[in-house]
């Protein structure tokens, strides 16, 4: 999706998938997204499009997302550094150790940039893997689909609650606060919409993501369901 104004000062860190193409189901999602995007109405852009398939509305907003966490990260990479931010964490409470379970499977302490450029790096070849988001027409997705998903949500989530508790001073001061939490909106709603994400892993902002649910009359106490 474009993102109007925003830019990033790291274009290295900053490294947008490519949008589907022409002849894929994605690019026909892709387009509703943009349209409904401008009407400003978040619950109508989340919702699945009647008749489609919810692992393709997935996919495409699996794609949307990690294009979004990047840039943001992307204008902040200057100021989130070794030295600045050793620990990849969510304030005092919260830290989070790195593993991908291929090359690195006993989860590891590494630096907020670290953290962020390896999960970045991850997620870039779950989307490339055409095994787990097929690209052409009529090629189905695997029964593993979603739990790929939930896991990428659940670690984007954690670059949101770096951001929020570690930066949002320089947030403030760039004058990016309002799109900051227009995309962590977007996202709260999508995950909300699709149970990506266990709400106990939403405790380092809990506070923000009540106070958006309550826009949608709605809260934590109703984010319940079962969990594999």
């Amino acid at each position: 999706m474009s993102l109007f104004g925003l830019g990033s000062r790291n274009q290295k860190t900053f490294r947008p998938k490519k949008n589907a193409t022409p002849r894929t189901k994605g690019a026909q999602l892709q387009k509703h997204i943009d349209s409904t995007l401008g009407n400003g109405n978040l619950r109508e852009v989340i919702r699945l499009p009647p008749g489609e398939d919810s692992n393709e509305w997935l996919a495409v907003n699996t794609v949307d997302f990690f294009n979004q966490v990047n840039i943001l990260y992307g204008t902040l990479t200057e100021f989130c550094t070794e030295t600045n931010c050793p620990v990849m964490n969510a304030g005092p409470v919260y830290s989070y150790k790195w593993a991908d379970g291929v090359t690195i499977k006993e989860p590891i302490k590494v630096s907020a940039p670290k953290y962020v450029e390896l999960l970045m790096d991850w997620i870039e070849v779950q989307l490339d893997d055409e095994s787990t988001f097929p690209q052409r027409l009529g090629v189905p997705f695997p029964p593993n689909f979603k739990e790929v998903v939930k896991t990428i949500f659940k670690r984007m989530f954690r670059v949101y609650a770096h951001i929020y508790h570690s930066h949002f001073e320089k947030i403030l001061s760039l004058k990016e606060e309002a799109h900051l939490n227009t995309c962590f909106k977007h996202f709260i709603l999508f995950t909300r919409e699709f149970k990506l994400i266990d709400k106990r892993q939403l405790e380092p902002l809990h506070e923000l993501v009540e106070s958006i649910l309550r826009q949608y009359n709605t809260s934590m106490d109703e984010w319940e369901w079962e969990w594999e």
